[in-house]
């Protein structure tokens, strides 16, 4: 099932965060994390990432304490994605496995920008397709706009005749976060699973 909702996937719409699709090395030599960075963020680590409030596959109310409780990889989709979801939520889940394999622990969680159509029933079915283990995450127009800002993700609804049938543009990275750390790394579309577990667990290695 996995496997198949990832056939036919293209290139990813062009990621912008925060206003801008680059970004500007501040990390220090004291960063202890700094042989893992395979990104730069402008500000530092600590710009992006921060508390959300939404609601999960049975519409209770989370916060980001609730959901971070180990080593976790967010990613901010929507589940009418025709493409590029379904191809890097897939990603991220082999990732995972890959990483699980090794003896990791890594939770997936799948953020939707699109509260109109993802219902909590929907994104939850939606995370269980992708892999067993995912959180699906959703809630309101707010509370989401809200989640995205604290990790500069960007979301844009296109118009549509058919009220239903609309797409989202939306950036497409990952992001390593742990509850200790915060928020750690951001991995792009283009990775295959295998470098993305390299790259996570050059992260868990050097926190132990």
């Amino acid at each position: 099932m996995r496997k198949a909702l990832a056939i036919g996937a293209t290139a990813a719409v062009v990621a912008v965060v925060g206003g801008t699709a680059a970004f500007v090395l501040t990390q220090g030599p004291e960063d202890q994390f700094a042989e893992c960075r395979t990104s730069a963020v402008a500000g530092g680590a600590g710009a992006i990432g921060g508390p959300f409030e939404l609601l999960n596959s049975r519409a209770e109310v989370v916060t980001d304490t609730d959901v971070i409780t180990k080593p976790s990889l967010l990613y901010f989709g929507y589940t009418f994605c025709p493409d590029v979801c379904p191809f890097d939520t897939v990603r991220n889940a082999d990732a995972v496995d890959i990483l699980t394999e090794r003896g990791y622990d890594i939770q997936p969680v799948f953020i939707s920008i699109d509260p109109e159509r993802d219902t909590p029933e929907v994104v939850g079915e939606f995370a269980q397709n992708i892999h067993p283990d995912m959180i699906g995450l959703t809630g309101s127009a707010e509370q989401v706009k809200a989640a995205s800002q604290a990790y500069r993700t960007y979301y844009k609804k296109n118009e549509s005749e058919d009220p239903e049938w609309y797409l989202v543009d939306h950036s497409t990275f990952s992001y390593l976060v742990t509850p200790e750390d915060g928020f750690l790394d951001f991995y792009r579309r283009e990775l295959s699973p295998e470098q993305m577990a390299d790259g996570i667990q050059c992260f868990l290695d050097a926190k132990s």
